[in-house]
């Protein structure tokens, strides 16, 4: 089973998200520790959790146009505000539109997904320049708009500091230190000595001492469905979640349908 926090984690949602559900009737825990009051999920509970958020995504209309007088001047601001509205609501549909997509498209693979391919292992110790930003959540609509422009620029500074990658790059997350948000790292393997001097971040990624690990291939905007295969996995083969999934890219062409994705995640036994 998982706790109330693992499985926020892994279906990309918030605690408080969780706990709203909960006490609406919409997704309840599958147990509650009648002492301490924590609650426990099962892996199933992520098909349901997938269409809860796949199906509620209510579109906000803007404020209702004031009246502006009748002069000319006042109605010409009156519109443009308007306009600005209109156009923000339609961006923000725009992006729930692509979140319950993704949802639906996590529905549609749920039982497609294989795990013959799940692998436990070590994952070794390596040395990476990295840089660093802060994702409002831990779900691809977030993600992908800030990782894709950190590995660009930390790209450009490697060259400018005459440092070539030794080998493929990893993403890895964090909770933000205040709870508001998601640290990202994008990392590069190099051969330097530690430090910051040059621009960026270069340090030892810890060494994984088990982890189960499985292949994603396609974009990362569908990234969900492989992550919650392998939760299940997890959950059903004796082990727990000790941490976030680290992101190991192994191809990476322009067609982002062939893109290979190597998702390692810490585990423990249960």
């Amino acid at each position: 089973m998982f706790t109330i926090g693992d499985f926020a984690r892994h279906g990309r949602v918030s605690v408080r998200m969780l706990c709203n559900y909960d006490a609406t009737g919409l997704l309840r825990p599958a147990r509650v520790d009648p002492a301490s009051g924590y609650r426990f999920y099962e892996a199933v509970q992520f098909a349901r959790l997938n269409r809860i958020i796949a199906l509620r995504s209510p579109l906000h209309p803007g404020p209702g146009a004031r009246h502006a007088g009748r002069a000319r001047q006042q109605l010409r601001g009156m519109l443009r505000l308007r306009q600005a509205e209109l156009q923000s609501a339609i961006a923000a549909d725009t992006s729930r539109l692509a979140q319950v997509g993704a949802r639906l498209r996590i529905t549609e693979l749920e039982s497609a997904m294989p795990v013959d391919d799940i692998q436990v292992k070590r994952i070794p110790a390596v040395r990476v320049a990295e840089l660093t930003a802060t994702a409002a959540r831990l779900e691809p609509a977030s993600i992908n708009p800030v990782i894709q422009p950190l590995f660009r620029e930390l790209g450009e500074r490697l060259s400018q500091a005459g440092l070539t990658p030794a080998g493929p790059a990893t993403s890895y997350y964090e909770d933000a230190p205040d709870g508001d948000g998601v640290i990202v790292h994008a990392a590069l393997p190099v051969n330097a000595d530690p430090g910051s001097a040059r621009g960026f971040e270069i340090t030892d990624l810890p060494e994984i001492t088990q982890a189960a690990t499985i292949m994603h291939r396609g974009p990362m905007d569908n990234v969900m469905a492989t992550i919650q295969t392998l939760a299940r996995w997890i959950d059903e083969n004796g082990y727990r979640s000790s941490g976030h999934v680290r992101e190991l890219t192994l191809e990476c062409p322009d067609d982002p349908d062939k893109w290979v994705t190597e998702l390692q995640e810490p585990i423990t036994p249960a």
